[in-house]
């Protein structure tokens, strides 16, 4: 016990000491090691090879066999709003396309004067676990560390929204709905906050919809909408091969429950894109979830 009190102060200590001009800081999300089983990471590694495909004509960082997760901070170096966005890499629960749907994503963030906080959750999932359940924990984890050192680091805690793709995507709407308790023991003052999104963004997100004996959809069983489910901004394509259901399910539980929802859908686009410039119109979506946030308020300048 004495060792783990030790330890949490010096964890705490470590963040509360971050200089406010430390560029891309990296945090581990748990003083102790994560929790719960553990998953059958190696050595982490980017396990891309040359059979893998391009994104815009670019390689695609897929990082492997994660066991310690961690959030960097990337601050905005001017304009700072004060808003703060979460962002969780997809891949399948399997991979982290670390800089395709995180450090790139990261940037644009700074680029409108948001704070980006990029989520290296664990993967692949713990045998016998369902394939969210870690990243779960290291998601609820992250928000609350964001929001116990928000006056620390510019961040308004009122405006602590979620960013994901494809699986994270998924990991999005499942902390969306997922914050009334923690899915671990506490381990300090961070987890006395709370871990409820102010917003999320959830870009063509997987595992939402889920097909039932007849063939057809349904929402996904563990995710239980509510009208304290926060506003949400959802982005698909018809022929993307995750299936566009898994957003239009979502939106219509979203509608249902009265909880703010805005979606845009296209014809073509694929999965996988992130932010890369193609010559698809789903290219433009950045723009519109921009002045989503706009219209939010989150984008005031504190």
């Amino acid at each position: 016990m004495r060792t783990n009190i030790f330890a949490f102060f010096l964890f705490s200590a470590a963040i509360a000491s971050i200089p406010l001009s430390a560029a891309n800081t990296v945090i581990p999300l748990w003083p102790n090691g994560a929790p719960g089983p553990k998953n059958a990471a190696g050595a982490e590694k980017d396990t891309t090879t040359s059979k893998d495909g391009l994104v815009a004509g670019r390689s695609v960082i897929r990082l492997g066999d994660v066991g310690n997760p961690t959030l960097t901070l990337y601050r905005p170096k001017h304009n700072n709003t004060g808003a703060a966005v979460v962002v969780f890499p997809g891949g399948g629960y399997h991979i982290l396309a670390m800089d395709l749907e995180g450090t790139e994503v990261c940037q644009w963030l700074n680029s409108i004067g948001v704070t980006g906080v990029l989520v290296k959750y664990r993967v692949p999932e713990a045998k016998g676990q369902p394939p969210y359940a870690a990243p779960l924990q290291d998601a609820q984890r992250a928000i609350g560390i964001v929001r116990e050192h928000a006056k620390e680091w510019r961040i308004d805690p009122k405006r602590i929204g979620v960013l994901g793709f494809s699986a994270g995507g998924n990991l999005g709407a499942e902390i969306s709905n997922s914050f009334d308790k923690r899915t671990y023991d506490p381990v300090d003052q961070a987890d006395r906050e709370s871990c409820r999104p102010d917003f999320a963004i959830l870009i063509y997100p997987a595992y939402l919809a889920v097909k039932n004996g007849e063939g057809k959809y349904n929402l996904a069983p563990e995710l239980h909408v509510t009208a304290n489910t926060p506003p949400t901004f959802l982005v698909q394509t018809e022929d993307d091969p995750v299936h566009v259901e898994n957003s239009v399910y979502y939106y219509m539980a979203l509608k249902t429950a009265k909880a703010p929802v805005e979606m845009h859908l296209y014809s073509s686009g694929g999965h996988g894109y992130g932010l890369r410039k193609t010559d698809k119109s789903v290219t433009g979506w950045p723009r519109q979830a921009e002045q989503w946030l706009r219209s939010l308020g989150m984008l005031q300048t504190s």
